[in-house]
């Protein structure tokens, strides 16, 4: 039954497994929330919790949730009527349960907890053999560590309908956790995609935790004073689906329009279609308007039917890999530094490639602090920087080749270049295992959901029909000025922007600081000349593929580099296979202005 209140209070504590666990008690002890949930899961993540529970099979969950999150918190938020959902299961979330209510036990707190269950697909793979990636078509690896469809926000709503106080998903959509509460207070329909769809970009704002409230921010000297208590974000939604994005009184950060709006931009492909199992959501008309101190309204998101299928995340074993850091100073500390890279990584291939154990199987030494993740665009003078940490990272099938790697390479110290100053984290690296990500879709009609509440168990219907029909494809908009004695600027004067990854492909969302601005940008920023821009990062160099769309309310553009993160992950040797500085390397780019433009922004 639907809510009478006004507004629903929503706060995140949880951007990742590994999040700080002071955010959930400022948000109960300062937020004046309904709800408080907590997003952690990542595919590395499910590939780490499955080698838990294969060790144990009580693990496999976020036992930091349970432990020091939510235990000495326990009372408090049954004091107060806040109810919590977080998808802290992994890939085991009735023993999740089963811990939280040992805690609430051991408390005396009497709570109900509910589960989400059928995401796991995973013993049930043999059903889904004939998958192929979504990307490249390969077929399903025979042996896979984990096998996730991404559920809705659906099961959740029903769990806290049938009366749960906590509700612990696995894998699940990460704005799901938001969605869920707001079907339930208000009983939204599933069918009603407008209001589906606001409450799921509110999740999306949110689901990264402080990313929205000052952190990662362009603008970081504006917030920096506030870093160390950073003010985690609340949503306060109405039934009709507009809300108000904030954060506790008396915390640091910073909410406005371009924070907000920056996390909006993160991680998405096209802005028309954002595919989510409930709705598709159309960023393209939201609006964002600042509606008081670290206060920011959003209104205008569209919603259309979802598709028929799941996303569906799985991990492999794909060999082995080691890395190494060390540091190295002087002059040409750069040059020496890849020079004693290479000639570690030559004499340990020599050594494989003589005991038979072949070549690596991937190699990458970074220079880090000679701007060598920048290509082309690096600047000479970092070349002539006197101190680098050298990273060399490489794949091999075999640990036995990468012990001998992990042995060979203490050599550099004292037969190598001058200035070595040691390696960092102490001892020999150790191998570990890569586990790639596979992803596919599956049809929703053989996913079977249920639900645990309390000691009942019920089976979860969801709508399996879909309905989505895909958007043309968009025309770029390529404004022509005039600009007559033309100066260039760099896009940081004129923009912010954000970048993260989705597998292996990087978006990067660009967002004019005034609406006068933005003709200047499109112009500039075409797909062709992001794609020469990021040629350096991107599979096929130029040849690349890069794809641009426009969100002309909130003055935005989105932009999506295909195959850029080498693999992406945990499978990328590189150092950021996240492609989490690649809005950095964008805001250099020159763009052409009117001098009069450039004259007002040199002030």
């Amino acid at each position: 039954m639907a809510n009478s209140k006004k507004t629903v209070r929503i706060g995140c504590a949880s951007a990742f497994w590994g999040d700080t666990n002071t955010a959930a008690a400022q948000l109960v002890h300062k937020g004046n929330i309904d709800y408080l949930v907590f997003d952690y899961l990542a595919e590395i993540t499910m590939s780490i919790l499955a080698a838990k529970r294969m060790r144990d099979p009580n693990d496999g969950y976020a036992t930091d949730f349970v432990e020091h999150v939510m235990a000495p918190l326990l009372g408090e938020i049954k004091a107060r009527g806040i109810k919590v959902v977080a998808n802290a299961g992994g890939v085991n979330p009735l023993a999740c349960k089963k811990a939280l209510e040992e805690v609430a036990a051991k408390a005396g707190v009497s709570i109900k907890v509910g589960v989400v269950l059928g995401d796991d697909l995973l013993p049930r793979k043999k059903e889904f053999a004939d998958c192929t990636e979504l990307d490249s078509g390969k077929p399903m690896p025979p042996t896979l560590v984990s096998m996730n469809a991404y559920l809705g926000a659906i099961p959740i709503a029903r769990a806290l309908d049938a009366g749960a106080e906590i509700v612990i998903t696995g894998r699940c959509v990460d704005s799901a956790v938001v969605l869920g509460p707001l079907m339930h207070e208000f009983g939204w329909k599933e069918d009603e995609y407008d209001k589906l769809a606001a409450g799921s970009v509110a999740g999306h704002i949110i689901e990264c935790g402080a990313q929205c409230t000052g952190g990662n921010f362009t603008d970081w000297e504006l917030v920096r004073e506030g870093y160390a208590d950073m003010g985690f974000p609340i949503v306060e939604v109405e039934s009709g689906g507009e809300f108000v994005v904030s954060k506790p009184d008396g915390t640091g950060g910073l909410v406005s329009v371009h924070s907000v709006l920056e996390q909006m931009l993160y991680e998405i492909g096209d802005p028309r279609a954002y595919l989510l199992p409930d709705v598709v959501c159309d960023f393209t008309g939201v609006k964002l308007e600042q509606a008081g101190d670290n206060r920011v309204r959003i209104t205008g998101a569209r919603g259309y039917p979802p598709t028929a299928s799941y996303k569906v995340s799985a991990t492999y074993p794909a060999g082995m890999r080691c890395a190494t850091l060390f540091m190295i100073g002087g002059i040409d500390a750069a040059r020496k530094g890849r020079a004693s890279a290479e000639a570690v990584v030559e004499k340990v291939r020599r050594q494989l490639l003589e005991g038979g154990l072949g070549d690596f199987t991937g190699v990458d030494i970074h220079c880090i602090g000679a701007e060598e993740t920048y290509g082309p665009h690096a600047r000479a003078a970092a070349a002539a920087t006197r101190e680098v940490a050298v990273k060399i990272a490489v794949h091999h099938p075999s640990p036995k080749a990468l012990k001998l790697f992990a042995r060979e390479i203490v050599q550099a110290a004292t037969a190598m270049a001058p200035g070595f100053t040691g390696y960092f984290g102490g001892g020999r690296p150790e191998p570990n295992m890569i586990p790639r990500l596979f992803s596919t879709l599956v049809p929703k009609s053989q996913v079977g959901i249920e639900a645990v509440v309390g000691e009942q168990r019920f089976a979860v219907e969801v709508p399996v029909q879909g309905g989505f029909m895909p958007p043309a494809a968009e025309a770029e908009d390529l404004p022509a000025l005039a600009l007559d004695g033309a100066v260039t600027v760099p896009l940081i004067k004129l923009a912010v922007a954000r970048s993260g990854d989705k597998g292996d492909h990087s978006n990067i969302g660009v967002a004019a600081r005034k609406a006068e601005y933005l003709p200047y940008i499109k112009a500039a920023l075409s797909a062709a000349n992001v794609r020469r821009w990021f040629a350096h990062v991107l599979a096929g160099g130029e040849q690349g593929r890069v794809e641009r769309w426009e969100l002309p309310v909130s003055l935005s553009l989105n932009f999506l580099l295909y195959n850029a993160l080498g693999s992406g992950g945990a499978a990328s040797l590189r150092s950021d296979p996240q492609g989490k500085a690649f809005a950095q390397m964008l805001l250099d780019y020159p763009v052409p202005v009117t001098k009069a433009l450039a004259d007002f922004l040199a002030k």
